[in-house]
């Protein structure tokens, strides 16, 4: 990252002091109630944390509270089984999350002590960089600053940091030694939840709340007004792709298949392939529906085709696909959007 200007207010101890300490007074008294902050505890901060990655509070904020209540600890949910897990999961996403929470659940479980420093955090399953620094702030008082969106966001406008990066992660990586500069150590934990609710709540992605920015004395571009230009970070591409689900019903249940790797290994949904040898009839001009979803930074098109058996299927399923009765459908950890198209479609599909 450029340098910043020996010139820069970050060079005086007064003005570091002055910006550190309007920023953690705002906090004190514009923070949201958030339940994690509520009788906080090294195990909600952890929990938090990894529900918080890529996902929004107000989506986080009821799986966290069903979360605490089925499990309350890292013993309870290091004693669960892993499709008890991906239940509780259901809906927030990438559960490639929830199993690395399970796994340092379990590592947790033996604990006499957690550990104490970033880089022992960082050996965790899933901790990465951002994660091992908010838990090491908030719950151990370290003094490690947090690099996330937010903070990227934030920090750029202050010092209108013109480099461009290629996506996220590489600007995070670049602009962390600045927040470490900036961190208050007296209340790191503090501070950076601080200066991530102001990304939040002030210093939005579009129409930034500049007038009431805390630290606006402080910020180049919110001066300016070119907020609009930092961060500069190249966008990726989007793809496009088309995928064919089929819709198989035999007598009260529906064909679901789960993948046993990658991101959605154990999630069920409707089958990309039909398992039957010979194939069944299938009626490809007869189109049940078509939904669109995105995955990372590609656009699916998803259509799903009615299939009509013309004999009674094999008892004996490859691995992976289930015949599930819609009584039991409840139970079982099913993609957020295929659940809901699934609910949606039954009934169309009842008419047909």
């Amino acid at each position: 990252m450029e340098k910043i200007s020996k010139s820069s207010w970050i060079n005086s101890a007064d003005k570091l002091s002055e910006y550190q300490i309007s920023l953690l007074d705002w906090y004190d008294q514009n923070k949201r109630d958030l339940p994690w902050r509520s009788q906080p505890s090294l195990y909600k901060t952890v929990v938090s944390e990894f529900m918080l990655q890529q996902t929004r509070v107000t989506t986080v904020l009821p799986y966290f509270l069903n979360w605490l209540n089925e499990f309350p600890d890292f013993h309870t949910l290091a004693n669960a089984r892993e499709p008890r897990v991906l239940k509780a999961w259901e809906g927030l996403g990438y559960y490639s999350r929830a199993r690395n929470l399970h796994k340092l659940a379990k590592v947790a479980a033996s604990w006499e002590g957690p550990p104490d420093t970033i880089e022992e955090w960082k050996k965790l399953p899933g901790v990465g960089p951002y994660i091992a620094a908010a838990i090491t702030s908030i719950s151990l008082g370290q003094a490690e600053a947090v690099c996330d969106g937010n903070v990227v966001r934030v920090l750029s406008r202050i010092f209108a940091v013109s480099e461009s990066f290629k996506d996220g992660a590489t600007a995070q990586k670049k602009i962390r030694p600045l927040a470490q500069l900036l961190l208050r150590t007296e209340r790191p934990g503090d501070y950076n939840q601080a200066v991530m609710e102001l990304g939040a709540m002030v210093c939005h992605r579009s129409s930034p709340l500049c007038s009431f920015c805390p630290v606006l004395t402080h910020c180049k571009s919110g001066k300016s007004g070119d907020w609009n230009k930092f961060p500069s970070i190249i966008p990726k591409p989007k793809k496009i792709a088309t995928v064919q689900r089929y819709w198989v019903e035999h007598q009260d249940c529906i064909l679901l298949y789960a993948s046993r790797k990658g991101r959605l290994q154990s999630v069920f949904e409707l089958p990309q392939k039909l398992p039957f040898h010979p194939d069944p009839k299938v009626e490809k001009s007869k189109i049940l529906a078509t939904r669109n979803r995105t995955i990372g930074n590609t656009d699916y098109t998803e259509e799903i085709f009615v299939v009509t058996l013309s004999r009674d299927p094999p008892t004996a399923m490859p691995e992976g696909y289930r015949w599930m009765e819609w009584s039991e459908m409840k139970d079982f950890t099913l993609s957020g959007p295929h659940r809901k198209w699934i609910n949606e479609l039954k009934k169309t599909n009842d008419s047909i």
